[in-house]
């Protein structure tokens, strides 16, 4: 009979070959799977680091308020006189006709009484005594020839008439009359004026 041969060790060898294949391929995968977190991390720090931080709602910056429009100032002239009763003299606008009392600019190089007191002989030819302290202030509604009406605040100085030229300056463009102070008060086109009239006359008649 033959020995019997000895089992080859082929097998085993063959064996031993696939297992080392499948664990490289496994730790090759894993590699892979580490390599590809980590670059995913690292893709997403730097996307949060790039980020810009957004202001939060009480650090937003808020567009500042425009500031007010100052008012604009003139001087104006109260024409009274004394008959039976106190009366004021009252002027029309040029352009709108209201009733108003004489009244502008002031005027450089001269004071305010002094330009109120022009104002009177230009717009209603009057001549007189004119305080130098105003004696109160009021404020209208100026609408000039373009833009938005704007707030204009009159300083009133008292005019007491001598008398009144035939012609003065304006007289084309402009009506006077003489009426009660209490009348004045009423018509005037200006409420404020109007009650600044009603002191001067509750003043006169003391």
């Amino acid at each position: 009979m033959k020995a019997a041969k000895s089992p080859s060790k082929t097998p085993s060898k063959s064996v031993s070959k696939s297992g080392s294949k499948s664990a490289a391929k496994s730790a090759a995968k894993s590699s892979a799977k580490s390599s590809a977190g980590s670059k995913s991390g690292a893709e997403k720090s730097k996307g949060t680091a790039g980020a810009k931080k957004k202001p939060r709602g009480d650090a937003v910056a808020r567009p500042e308020a425009a500031p007010k429009a100052q008012a604009a100032r003139q001087v104006a002239a109260l024409p009274w006189r004394r008959t039976d009763q106190l009366e004021i003299m009252l002027v029309s606008s040029r352009e709108t006709r209201r009733w108003i009392i004489p009244k502008g600019w002031p005027m450089a190089g001269r004071s305010d009484s002094t330009a109120a007191a022009i104002e009177a002989l230009e717009e209603a030819g009057l001549l007189g005594a004119i305080d130098e302290a105003p004696f109160g202030q009021f404020t209208y509604s100026k609408k000039p020839a373009r833009g938005k009406p704007a707030p204009c605040v009159v300083d009133v100085f008292a005019l007491r008439v001598v008398r009144q030229r035939p012609r003065w300056l304006e007289w084309r463009e402009r009506k006077t009359m003489w009426v009660p102070a209490r009348e004045a008060a009423r018509i005037v086109s200006d409420p404020e004026l109007g009650a600044l009239i009603e002191r001067f006359a509750a003043q006169q008649c003391a």
